[in-house]
């Protein structure tokens, strides 16, 4: 039984007794429980048991407990009173009990404490002694944070701060928000006036994030004090990221060549426009960061002058897709900033120090190389021999990157060598939306020594980062890069903390992939090489491969090149042509708005609509929604007027179509039939009937093309399929899961089928059309398609030695000779290099993390020993007491990272023997293997 229900018997004696604590519960109002006096009409609502107690008992009892909630009997019920008001006062700068001969109460002696059970006004008196401390230093000593150095009115006990900080980095709560729950924690209507002390709490809460950063930093412990704190320096690192003398060995740097990758530093480069601030006119002098340049932010005013020296910087010409972020103006109007740039670790999700900065306008060079360059010349970070730099527009940015960095001050300059020098890549979920060159010179899968990296990281990362937008908005500029500063801060210690879990969690995933991927691409090479022809075309594709490796200038081994022409290309020289002819005054248009070109392109898109129409049609389940069957009527009901509309140009273009259309009657008012209607383009005309040479010219270039395009979506559809139904095969177990995969796959499959039908129907017509041209090959080009055609790409035979690579991935590529012993399939090549590479890139992931393991534990080695070190350091300047809190703080720091390297290291201790076992440990029982179909398939992030 589900606990609820057995709940639901009992529930109205919860509801009973919680009305039962609304009453004195028994106790006598006349008899006080611990003095035995009269009038007991007081309880503390905090305190366990809810006796009723006089009014001297309950405030000797809370002179320790001064800010616990107190209610008083009035005789028929309890209502709210405060221990100020029974004569319970805090007395400072002394200790506990001891009465100060000088006190000093507040102005007015009004004094408020925020604390997190509500906002209390309660009576304070400072010590005045001679040798008694600032007011501040004393409500400091006893817990309590002030609002400020003189005079101090209010204070926040250092539990709310803490409480508060932890809440807004788990709930992203505001601290108006959580304000606002703590004043309804009085009688929770507000009619007890509490002077309303928001603005202190804001600028308590800045002032406890600032020092808690500084103390974590170990600035405390420094013997230059907070003013010698350098640029970055209080930031978290990442303990995985090679840093020079912190976690690399001795010898990195004369480490042999094939290892000098693993110590490669990739960094990720990315803007957020969620993270805006509004023009609310607050200065930067009204509202200073507290530590400006010292954590994430960079330091403003050279940032700033930076901007304004290169705010005309002329931006190149794209000559990829229009990646519009660059330039984009749209949406800063009212704004201070537009969004944030960063530069963060690439595989761990951790920010790096002195890397964000706010945007102006769009995502312009000036500001992100700004950030990248800084947050490079941090101390001994120069020393690192390679990059990697992963960004959205990379294949953009970095190619005049040097010539504008050298305009730029010498303060944040590197060396120009290694600009050149570093690797350039785009995340993989950026990647498609690059034109088709950069989706294989730019793919980090096809690049060498970066593993299973992604670049990607930025966009998890701030998804944690975003829900804090709607409050950092409305803040001044100092408020709002102090707060991200501190989110950022925790965000990359819980990356730390976690890091044991995180990459247990990627090797035991890398081996096993790494391993799988090797047994399928040595399959698929074996297969290759079993046939003496093919095997010297597989020599010659992996010195092509290692050339473009070692010179991305070479030819990419990933890049079909068979330039054939697609639709959308010769719909487009199709449309050059018509505004040439127009120039001229030679356009063949017999219609004001639509060519001859026009109407032949349309009407094969009719005939792709009519495709649909006819796969949606019979797709239907046995008995469909009302749903379904209106939008397939209200499709159909469209085609059948666009077909109408066409067909009244297509007369002056044809003439004799009217003959042909009236001995072909067709029921043309059945809507749902509209598929059905044949639009007789020239190819399908009658020779009995006359047709303009020309438009039969015009049909036979498109659909060439179009059997050249789907033949391209049938390899992307058969791929996926492959893919799909291999998935499915090994990892969907249970009703449920078999049938959304089997959902996936059929989804899949339809999109094969409609690329088989749109290649079928164009090589019908290109066989109508071969009249006209004596001497084509089109047979040989668009061999006819059967149903045994469509299928992967085999690469071994079967049983029987009967299987053999369909004709759809044998297309020549230019150039060869389809004779020669040497012809080269590009289907075959590209397979080839991309299953080859997704076998390396697994290898690669798997040393990665092994090296990252161990960066991490001299890390922590290395912070322990430094948190050790400052324990023992004392600076002279300073008392007794404070000599015995600094080594109070750094002894259980350093404990706290020796602690999580033991941690680590038993978490991972198995990890080098699952390594050398390929994934296969004894026990374990490993996941279904791939049936003998040996089918390479491109997967989803390539």
């Amino acid at each position: 039984n589900h606990p609820l229900k057995a709940w639901l018997d009992v529930r109205e004696d919860f509801l009973l007794e919680d009305i039962r604590r609304e009453g004195p519960m028994g106790y006598d109002c006349f008899l006080c429980c611990l003095c035995q006096g009269p009038s007991a009409i007081y309880r503390c609502k905090e305190c366990e048991g809810n006796e009723l107690v006089c009014k001297g008992c309950i405030v000797s009892s809370h002179k320790r407990n001064g800010l616990h909630m107190i209610e008083s009997w009035n005789g028929q019920s309890f209502e709210f009173t405060t221990l100020k008001s029974l004569g319970l006062s805090f007395q400072l700068g002394h200790w506990f009990g001891e009465e100060c001969p000088d006190p000093k109460p507040p102005p007015n002696n009004n004094f408020v404490v925020i604390h997190t059970n509500g906002i209390h006004e309660v009576s304070v008196n400072f010590c005045g002694c001679c040798d008694g401390a600032e007011p501040h230093v004393q409500l400091l000593r006893y817990g309590w944070f002030p609002a400020t150095t003189h005079h101090p009115q209010t204070a926040a006990t250092l539990t709310v701060l803490k409480q508060f900080q932890i809440h807004s980095f788990e709930s992203k709560c505001s601290a108006l928000e959580f304000y606002q729950a703590l004043s309804r924690l009085g009688d929770g209507i507000g009619t007890q006036p509490i002077r309303d002390r928001y603005r202190a709490f804001l600028i308590m809460v800045r002032e406890y994030r600032h020092i808690k950063t500084l103390k974590r930093a170990g600035r405390g412990h420094d013997e230059r004090g907070i003013d010698g704190t350098k640029l970055g320096e209080c930031a978290v690192l990442c303990p995985a990221c090679p840093q020079p003398g912190r976690n690399l060995p001795p010898d990195w740097q004369t480490r042999p060549e094939n290892e000098q990758w693993l110590y490669r530093l990739f960094l990720a480069m990315d803007a957020n426009f969620r993270l805006k601030r509004r023009d609310n006119k607050v200065s930067e002098d009204s509202d200073p960061s507290l530590g400006d340049g010292w954590s994430y932010f960079v330091e403003n005013e050279p940032y700033l002058e930076h901007i304004k020296s290169f705010a005309d910087q002329a931006q190149a010409k794209s000559t990829c897709s229009n990646h519009s972020a660059v330039n984009d103006s749209r949406l800063t109007v009212g704004l201070a900033a537009s969004g944030v740039g960063s530069v963060g670790c690439a595989r761990h999700d951790c920010m790096r120090p002195c890397s964000i900065g706010d945007l102006q306008k769009g995502e312009r060079y000036a500001n992100m190389d700004y950030l990248f360059l800084l947050s490079l010349g941090q101390e001994k970070l120069q020393e690192l021999l390679d990059l990697v730099i992963s960004y959205d527009i990379a294949c953009q940015w970095w190619i005049n990157l040097l010539t504008r960095m050298l305009n730029y001050s010498k303060s944040i300059q590197i060396d120009g060598a290694k600009i050149n020098s570093f690797t350039y890549l785009v995340p993989k979920f950026h990647l498609p939306a690059h034109i088709t060159h950069c989706q294989t010179q730019y793919s980090f899968n096809f690049h060498q020594h970066v593993g299973r990296t992604d670049g990607e990281s930025p966009e998890r990362g701030w998804s944690h980062i975003n829900p804090i937008a709607t409050s950092t908005i409305e803040m001044g500029p100092g408020s709002r890069r102090d707060t991200l500063n501190d989110h950022f801060g925790d965000n990359n210690w819980k990356k730390t903390y976690t890091m044991g879990a995180t990459l247990l969690r990627k090797i035991t995933t890398a081996v096993k992939e790494s391993t799988e991927h090797t047994m399928l691409f040595h399959r698929y090479d074996l297969g290759l090489r079993s046939k003496k022809k093919m095997a010297r075309n597989v020599d010659l594709w992996e010195k092509e491969l290692i050339a473009w490796q070692q010179d991305s200038s070479q030819p990419n081994p990933f890049e079909s090149r068979v330039k054939k022409p697609t639709q959308d290309a010769v719909r487009r020289q199709l449309a050059n042509e018509d505004k040439k002819a127009q120039k001229e005054g030679q356009a063949y248009s017999l219609h004001p708005t639509i060519t001859a070109n026009g109407l032949i392109i349309a009407g094969l898109e009719l005939e792709e609509q009519q495709r649909r129409l006819y796969q949606d049609s019979h797709s239907l389940e046995l008995h469909p929604s009302e749903a379904q069957t209106s939008k397939l009527l209200k499709d159909g009901d469209t085609l059948f007027g666009d077909i109408g509309d066409w067909t009244e140009v297509q007369k002056r273009y044809i003439p004799s179509i009217t003959d042909l259309r009236q001995n072909n009657a067709h029921p043309a008012n059945i809507f749902t039939e509209s598929w059905q209607m044949p639009l007789f383009l020239p190819s399908s005309i009658p020779p009995s009937f006359s047709c303009d040479s020309r438009l039969q010219d015009i049909e036979w270039r498109l659909r060439c093309a179009q059997a050249n395009t789907a033949l391209e979506d049938l390899h992307r559809g058969i791929r996926l399929w492959s893919y799909l139904y291999i998935d499915k095969d090994r990892f969907a177990r249970g009703q449920h899961a078999n049938t959304r995969a089997r959902s996936t796959v059929d989804r899949a499959e339809i999109k094969v089928k409609a690329a088989v039908a749109r290649y079928q129907a164009a090589r019908v017509a290109i066989a109508s059309l071969a009249k006209l041209y004596t001497g084509s090959t089109w047979e040989k080009d668009f061999p006819v398609l059967k149903d045994a055609d469509v299928k992967p790409l085999y690469v071994e035979p079967d049983a029987k030695g009967h299987r053999k690579v369909s004709w759809i991935w044998k297309t020549v590529e230019a150039g060869e000779d389809a004779t020669s012993s040497l012809t080269v399939f590009p289907d075959l090549r590209v397979e080839w290099s991309k299953s080859h590479a997704r076998a390396k890139r697994w290898q690669e992931e798997v040393l990665l993390l092994q090296e990252e393991m161990r960066r991490v534990l001299m890390f922590l080695e290395n912070e322990g020993q430094t948190w050790k070190s400052r324990a023992e350091f004392s600076k002279q300047e300073v008392d007794e007491l404070t000599k015995e809190g600094l080594s109070a703080y750094a002894h259980p720091q350093s404990k706290l990272r020796q602690e999580l390297k033991t941690h680590f290291e038993e978490m991972w201790k198995d990890v080098d023997e699952f390594v050398r076992l390929k994934g296969h440990v004894k026990g374990k029982g490993n996941k279904k293997q791939p049936t003998p179909l040996e089918t390479i398939v491109e997967t989803q992030e390539m």
